[in-house]
């Protein structure tokens, strides 16, 4: 595949009367999902999450990247008529593009999560929207802003990010993404941005999904 330019987080949840379905209907529609998963790998590719027992609107996460919008709507198309696709509801959907960051000159490997390196054990992942305000302020000072929101993020090696712009595409204006083998780390993360000037220019960042990352047997496995 070429190299992404186009992200979208797909998070679904399965009719409850899927599972009441004889065992052999049920390993029979996974399978047709896991094929139609691997049918779109050249150009789709696939990270899959659980968040089954987490949450009470989805149970799996499909983080998933593609060239083109095109490819990832005619795969996702697919994929809810495939097998236990049949029974999935969306939950949420958010798709970005893939760009250069406006406050990052030079990301590293912290900033681009997902893309490469191996797999964290959890991701966390959000829709974010800044205020009309933010975008009064004059370049100089946001950019200071972003630089102290960067240089707490780097005291925080164990975390890795993602940002996908989403501005006039979706609801939302990005998609923020994390992932890391330590939830407390995270946390502490978190906290200590929202002590920043910059936290105040928030005007959304729900729903929060935090996923554990599975190979996609297993957390196909893990719907029943």
């Amino acid at each position: 595949m070429s190299a992404p330019e186009v992200v979208q987080v797909l998070a679904l949840q399965v009719d409850p009367a899927w599972r009441r379905l004889p065992a052999s209907q049920r390993e029979e529609d996974l399978d047709a999902f896991r094929q139609q998963v691997r049918t779109t790998a050249g150009e789709v590719q696939t990270l899959a999450y659980a968040t089954a027992g987490l949450r009470a609107d989805a149970e799996l996460v499909l983080v998933r990247f593609a060239v083109s919008v095109d490819a990832l709507q005619e795969s996702s198309s697919a994929l809810l008529r495939a097998g236990v696709g049949r029974f999935m509801r969306v939950a949420h959907s958010f798709v970005g593009l893939l760009r250069p960051s406006r406050y990052v000159k030079r990301p590293g490997t912290q900033e681009q999560g997902l893309l490469d390196g191996e797999r964290a054990a959890y991701l966390i992942v959000y829709p974010f929207t800044k205020t009309h305000d933010w975008y009064r302020l004059s370049p100089d000072v946001r950019q200071g802003m972003m630089n102290e929101h960067i240089r707490i993020g780097h005291d925080f090696p164990q975390v890795r990010q993602l940002l996908a712009y989403s501005t006039g595409l979706d609801d939302q204006e990005f998609i923020v993404a994390y992932e890391t083998d330590d939830l407390a780390v995270f946390q502490d993360l978190v906290t200590a941005l929202r002590d920043t000037e910059g936290r105040r220019y928030t005007l959304r960042d729900q729903p929060i999904l935090t996923a554990i990352h599975r190979p996609l047997d297993d957390a196909l496995r893990q719907l029943g």
